[in-house]
């Protein structure tokens, strides 16, 4: 009976010395018996909420609100911490996994039409039957041929599910037909290019370090290295970064022994090493890393480590200058904030970060400034920091306190076009005239094999560049006044957008790079 008794009663008897242990604690670490019986207290923002919920005159949309809020906290802090609403969200996580849900078609609207550019090969429209060329009227019924109708929105209706179905309705060589497309997973590639510059230099242009960059570059250099590939370019302009670990992977390639690539550190964040962690597929032959004023972030991570250990040549202008890591969390009702929890440092303990005090504005505008100013023009202005200086192994000076400053500087190019130029290229009117090029005299570019002989053996520039002028005149746009550096140049841009419609970015670069001056510099830079 005994027995029985203390089994009914046990239970009861360890949770009183549990809350009279926890009372006890509580009062050593400083804490009083009053507060230790009392509700939690409710911030002056949960309050705020509460009232408003209870005490309103009119109803009102608290998660709207809520989000208002946590924006306007996030504009307190510093340039890279940000809030995503629910609907904001998927798009900001695809635009780094390297891949989306669709049908697999590149679109532009020219005019109130979604003209189809491209379909990816052996994808969802592909199988479907979708062509280049094909006009996109309706997408389950919802009408796309409409004035000012969004990009964004016609993702919407585009995009879905895996395995649902997008019924299109197509205008073809002036008939109508109806297309049914089972939506699919839809890689973005992060390399826009990788080709043989000559016979032993490599060339690879990255955007972004999405989940697949580092197994992209891989595959890339591999590639190379069976064509012959002894020296690299590496093209990061433009390139605003992503994932972190993306690009010390890739510095591990370049990087013998256990060298450090980049450590981070913040107050409530412990500072953390990473080094190289094995063998590296180019850790020799010469190297280049091509930046400008827009890459940052990862970019500057493996710039700024291959720069202090004197393994590659810097060239262009200087980065601009994110070197703070954001972490992202989720949040009840969806949404989510990516929050700022540490910053990064080269291997010499160069902060990357430029200083953000000025407030967000003040930050987002200094690229401007940094043109008015002439800093993006002289290398003179290019070099000054008012951050540390510091020596590599092998001598050289690099700067620290905001963003990487390259060896080797090159200037912007200030050839700047003429206001009927720039309308056309505003408007999209170059685009769709380089569209409707292609659809006329796809059997010429067809003729060429590769982007390689494309680019030395298609001759019709000057037929393309009357075309425009001629396409131009229609919008009162006139284009035969315009200089000869500046022709050149747009003519140039002319058969690099043709052969994308080809070979895609990579044929764009093989053309493009031609006559591109940090290209150039580079190659002049490795025959030394």
């Amino acid at each position: 009976m005994l027995n029985k008794k203390l089994q009914v009663w046990l239970p009861l008897i360890f949770a009183v010395v549990m809350v009279v242990g926890m009372f006890f604690g509580y009062q050593m670490n400083g804490g009083s018996s009053k507060s230790f019986f009392s509700k939690p207290q409710q911030s002056t923002l949960d309050e705020v909420i509460y009232r408003l919920k209870n005490n309103y005159v009119d109803s009102v949309n608290l998660d709207s609100l809520e989000g208002v809020a946590i924006e306007q906290m996030m504009n307190k802090l510093d340039p890279h911490s940000v809030y995503f609403p629910p609907v904001e969200l998927q798009a900001a996580n695809e635009d780094l996994a390297g891949n989306f849900e669709g049908i697999g078609v590149e679109f532009n609207v020219f005019g109130d039409t979604v003209n189809v550019v491209y379909v990816i090969p052996n994808g969802p429209s592909d199988k479907a039957g979708l062509k280049i060329g094909d006009k996109i009227l309706t997408v389950n019924d919802s009408s796309l041929v409409k004035r000012n109708l969004e990009t964004d929105q016609i993702k919407k209706l585009i995009r879905g599910e895996r395995g649902s179905k997008a019924v299109l309705q197509i205008l073809r060589d002036g008939k109508t037909a109806t297309y049914t497309v089972t939506r699919g997973t839809i890689p973005v590639p992060s390399i826009d290019a990788a080709y043989m510059l000559d016979k032993t230099t490599g060339y690879i242009k990255l955007n972004k370090f999405t989940e697949s960059s580092y197994e992209e570059f891989m595959q890339a250099m591999e590639r190379l290295q069976k064509e012959g590939l002894q020296k690299l370019v590496y093209d990061l302009r433009g390139n605003g970064g992503g994932f972190m670990n993306e690009a010390v992977d890739m510095a591990d390639e370049f990087l013998d022994n256990d060298k450090l690539i980049v450590y981070t550190e913040g107050v409530n964040s412990k500072k953390r090493e990473y080094r190289c962690k094995r063998p590296g597929l180019f850790e020799k032959g010469k190297l280049t890393i091509l930046i400008d004023e827009l890459s940052a972030s990862a970019s500057e991570v493996l710039a700024g480590a291959l720069q202090d250990w004197d393994r590659a040549t810097i060239i262009g202008r200087r980065s601009f200058g994110k070197g703070l890591v954001q972490e992202q969390y989720s949040l009840s009702d969806g949404s989510a904030i990516r929050l700022t929890v540490a910053r990064y440092y080269t291997p010499l303990g160069r902060s990357i970060q430029r200083p953000y005090e000025k407030g967000r504005k003040v930050y987002m505008d200094e690229l401007w400034e940094r043109y008015s100013n002439g800093e993006l023009l002289s290398a003179d202005s290019n070099k000054v920091s008012n951050g540390k200086q510091y020596k590599t192994i092998g001598g050289k000076t690099v700067y620290g306190g905001g963003g990487i400053m390259p060896d080797i500087f090159v200037a912007l190019d200030t050839s700047t076009y003429q206001r009927s130029v720039n309308r056309l290229l505003i408007d999209g009117g170059f685009n769709s005239f380089v569209y409707n090029y292609y659809l006329q005299h796809r059997q010429q570019v067809d003729q060429y094999a590769t982007a390689t002989d494309y680019a030395k053996g298609f001759t019709n520039g000057e037929e393309m560049w009357n075309g425009l002028v001629n396409y131009a005149a229609r919008d009162s746009i006139n284009l035969k006044g315009v200089g000869e550096n500046e022709k050149e140049s747009l003519r140039q841009r002319l058969k690099a957008l043709l052969a994308r419609y080809k070979w895609r970015n990579d044929g764009f670069y093989q053309v493009l790079n031609i006559d591109d001056e940090m290209v150039k510099k580079a190659l002049e830079t490795m025959a030394k």
